[in-house]
């Protein structure tokens, strides 16, 4: 077939089909020529059918359109200029580029020499120029049909305070699941299947946030070692969900799929949010391959040091991307606004967000990242969650976010972490994290609900190696195991791993109670990680992410029904109660026309917390006081909103222990309904005879006082 390109248009960026033909628009400012390549399949593989250059330039946009093309075309760029890597360029046409706002990608990466921009062994390392063609061993973009029934999908718009974040990986959540079929697990329609649909629903979970499903690249030393990026924090295409996920083939197949699985999961009532990653690519530092960025225009989109040759690295991954250049934040924002607007997600969770908060080389003020995001009439709409750290200096931001975004609460993680393994000196701590962490959030307009609460997240122990493990033990990973609870603040509970101990056993299943009862009762947006909530385990591995196997595959054969059944009444339970879901922070004192505070601290003996209660090293047990009239707030009808009284009873100390209620304070009429160490939920709760709660050691009660 004879192709002919005529002038087309600048804009929109990628390759856009109008019915008869597709426009192609690159941006690549210092370069001094680009050349469109049309591939085509022939068995398993690909080979060039045209090249095409792009003689029109629009600005710094090279563009051209050719008539008859249709979806499922595959191409890439070449893209000429100078080689000067110690100027930040770093062009080379003999490397075949995706396209960075390709909609779909077809294959993955085949590691091999041709793919670096230099002489791979040289002597003059980066300094040198490859002239090997890499064409056989890249991906390819894909032109797609964007078009697609979403039958009436609209946003559900779960407020944050009534959301429960259900972290999880498509492929480790579906794979090994027995009511799915074969032929589709470990994809988008696994996910959409009605068995997985069903169960979220059981379980109670509003959001499902899924690890990252941009398209991404296998590292070459994981490739080597036989091992792969799994957890795929290691993005090459921003627009196209990962051609790995997919059942439905790589021409396409794969956006119409996760289409299907958005649509599916918000007529359950589930809302979608994606784990991104644009602090960093997948091409390295300067050692790195060059498959996209690098060789559209390296100047442009990476942060590169003075001596322009080398990579700002804020990541641990080799480079940063330079969102302080108009065309790299026109992709991010571009980017989120598709996954809005095409895919229908509900939000996004963002990987080491401070990277993205620098400006120059600091974060003490948010950058015009964070600006854009504010105004922009799409992406405010939806969830905003920052990671609020990177590995630079000052990376650690927690708390500093504007607001409008909520933040992964590691603080929280730790606190209480370190309470229910029976660390000293935590009580205070203990009482601001179940609070909202007011000391974090409680400024700039912002909510309780900015907390994002989790114990365990995708990197770490899961629930129940917390609770069985003092070390990691990631021999998997070829890593050194010997770092203990000084990360992990695990406890093992008195044997490391796995046992037949009764005793170890039964406390171990009350510690995963007593956590995710905590969790529950802390005011802020709760997160549980999939798998968490069926006991599953990594065999002490506290890092599985080039693990692609039944370390991070949940098992759901060996399922632990008592812990899930726990877990199922807990969510529903909590979300019952807007006492435990506030929009509004505790004041602590009382409230006019109550007569009692909206929340108030005692010890066990039923008096009230003095400053020296909180600094006591050795308390591991306190009570506190919810009171469900003094909410001070109304529902979406502008009704006030009340619940009943509730009194949780925490003691993270090895014995049993003697709780007095200040009934001459709040009245009786209390009944009990949570209690973990009898593994006990219940709406209808059971009556409290006399004034005094008895308390297992490491034990969390509940007690309720129904508000008429």
């Amino acid at each position: 077939m004879e192709y002919r390109v005529i002038p087309g248009g600048p804009f929109p960026l990628g390759a856009t089909w109008d019915g008869k033909g597709v426009n192609f628009a690159l941006h690549a400012a210092h370069a001094t020529g680009v050349e469109l390549c049309l591939y085509e399949k022939y068995g398993k593989r690909t080979r060039e059918s045209a090249r095409l250059r792009l003689g029109e330039r629009s600005h710094h946009v090279w563009h051209g359109y050719v008539p008859g093309l249709r979806p499922g075309q595959l191409y890439g760029y070449r893209v000429d200029g100078p080689y000067e890597p110690q100027n930040g360029h770093r062009f080379n046409k003999n490397k075949l580029l995706l396209d960075p706002y390709a909609k779909a990608i077809s294959g993955t990466v085949h590691w091999h020499d041709s793919l670096f921009g230099y002489k791979v062994g040289h002597r003059d390392g980066d300094l040198s120029f490859s002239k090997t063609d890499s064409g056989n061993f890249m991906p390819k973009s894909v032109v797609i049909d964007g078009s697609f029934d979403w039958e009436n999908d609209a946003p559900l718009r779960i407020p944050y305070h009534k959301s429960i974040i259900y972290e999880a990986h498509v492929k480790g959540l579906t794979y090994r699941h027995p009511d799915i079929p074969e032929s589709i697990r470990g994809t988008y329609a696994a996910i959409a299947h009605p068995a997985m649909i069903r169960y979220l629903q059981d379980l109670g979970i509003t959001a499902i946030e899924l690890m990252p499903v941009h398209h991404f690249v296998d590292e070459r030393f994981l490739a080597d070692r036989g091992l792969v990026n799994y957890w795929g924090y290691n993005t090459i295409g921003f627009f196209a969900p990962d051609v790995r996920y997919s059942s439905s083939g790589g021409n396409g197949g794969q956006v119409r799929e996760f289409k299907e699985m958005v649509k599916a999961l918000h007529q359950a009532g589930i809302e979608v949010i994606l784990d991104v990653v644009y602090n960093h690519t997948a091409e390295g530092n300067q050692m790195g391959a060059t498959l996209c960025f690098r060789g559209a225009d390296n100047l442009d989109y990476y942060r590169l040091t003075e001596d322009a040759r080398y990579y700002m690295d804020y990541t641990g991954c080799g480079n940063t991307l330079n969102v302080m250049t108009p065309n790299t934040l026109r992709m991010i924002m571009d980017s989120l606004r598709y996954w809005i607007l095409e895919m229908h997600v509900d939000g996004f969770r963002f990987d080491l967000a401070a990277a993205l908060a620098r400006e120059f080389h600091d974060v003490d003020r948010l950058g015009s990242f964070f600006d854009i995001i504010h105004q922009d009439p799409v992406i405010s709409q939806v969830k905003l969650i920052a990671e609020p750290w990177d590995i630079g200096e000052g990376g650690y931001q927690v708390g500093r976010f504007p607001a409008g975004w909520a933040e992964w609460n590691g603080k929280y993680r730790d606190t209480m972490r370190d309470y229910w393994r029976g660390a000293g000196s935590v009580l205070g701590e203990f009482a601001l994290r179940l609070t909202g962490s007011p000391d974090l959030y409680f400024n700039d307009f912002r909510h309780p609900f900015a907390s994002i609460n989790f114990v365990t997240a995708h990197d770490g122990f899961t629930l129940r190696d917390l609770v069985s493990y003092n070390d990691k033990h990631n021999e998997a990973n070829n890593e050194n195991n010997n770092d203990g609870e000084s990360h992990n603040r695990s406890w093992n509970c008195g044997a490391e791993g796995p046992t037949d101990d009764p005793e170890v056993l039964q406390l171990r299943a009350r510690q995963q109670r007593n956590f995710m009862a905590t969790l529950f009762l802390s005011q802020g947006v709760p997160m549980i990680v999939a798998g968490d909530e069926l006991g599953r385990t990594q065999g002490g591995n506290n890092n599985a992410y080039c693990q692609d196997n039944e370390i991070s595959w949940i098992d759901w054969e060996h399922q632990d029904k008592g812990l899930l059944a726990f877990m199922q009444k807990l969510i529903h339970f909590y979300r019952s109660h807007p006492v435990f879901t506030r929009k509004r922070w505790f004041k602590g004192q009382p409230i006019k026309g109550v007569g009692v505070e909206d929340i108030a601290w005692f010890q066990p003996s039923g008096e009230e917390m003095s400053e020296e209660n909180w600094t006591n090293d050795f308390a591991k047990s306190l009570a506190v006081f919810l009171n469900g009239k003094a909410l001070r707030t109304v529902d979406e009808q502008g009704n006030p909103v009340h619940d009943d009284n509730f009194y949780l009873l925490f003691n993270a100390h090895f014995d049993g222990i003697d709780f007095h209620i200040p009934q001459a304070r709040y009245g009786a009429g209390w009944e009990k309904v949570i209690d973990t160490s009898a593994d006990y939920v219940s709406e209808e709760g059971t009556p409290i005879e006399g004034d005094v709660v008895h308390l297992f050691g490491r034990t969390v009660i509940v007690l309720r006082q129904k508000n008429p």
